[in-house]
């Protein structure tokens, strides 16, 4: 029985041991067990766990599904309270680890140097969801914006277009950035007015 007490307590160690966390101001959503959603802010990461500002607080030991701007889908379970939010691992296979690894340097790194695309900006989701992308190559996509903001999207589709390619959505040049699972994201090449975003980014 003391074995078996002790036993959840190992992936905490082990994840303090194998990953550092950064410091990372990102926006998302979580779901809690009984499929309550909340908005959420991560305030440090690492591959193996995270820390959110989250409104609704679940349980030790509760499972977390969350979505998180540049990562994408994680989930995991509570570890512990924290003030005005909780801890949490992050379950995932070692590939993914690694992805999530680069991801998070990246990230750190963008915002020491105050680069653009920080998510700073606030994010909505247009009246009008669909969108058509053209690729460099002259392909047309029509696809559906999850959100967006002054500074990129994120689009849901069945295609992705490689991380970096060149792309232009609506009036808007852009970039892929990253790889959803259900999607990609995008930075655009300029940030957009708040007054004319929408008519930009969804134009045919």
């Amino acid at each position: 029985m003391v074995l078996a007490q002790r036993k959840p307590a190992f992936p905490a160690a082990e994840e303090r041991r194998r990953f550092q966390r950064v410091k990372v101001h990102l926006l998302g959503r979580y779901m809690l067990p009984d499929r309550r959603e909340f908005p959420c802010q991560i305030i440090n990461m690492s591959p193996g766990g995270l820390a959110m500002l989250a409104p609704g607080i679940g349980n030790v030991g509760d499972r977390v599904i969350a979505y998180l701007d540049h990562v994408g889908r994680v989930e995991g379970k509570i570890t512990r309270i924290i003030d005005n939010g909780f801890a949490m691992t992050v379950t995932a296979t070692p590939r993914k680890r690694d992805k999530m690894a680069a991801q998070l340097t990246w990230l750190a790194n963008r915002q020491i140097l105050n680069l653009p695309e920080d998510r700073r900006h606030d994010r909505i989701v247009p009246r009008n969801p669909s969108a058509r992308i053209l690729l460099v190559d002259g392909q047309e996509m029509h696809c559906r914006i999850i959100d967006m903001s002054l500074s990129g999207a994120a689009i849901s589709s069945q295609t992705r277009p490689e991380i970096g390619s060149k792309v232009t959505i609506g009036r808007v040049q852009a970039q892929v950035i990253r790889h959803l699972e259900d999607g990609f994201a995008l930075e655009f090449a300029f940030p957009q007015l708040a007054e004319t975003l929408e008519d930009n980014v969804t134009a045919r």
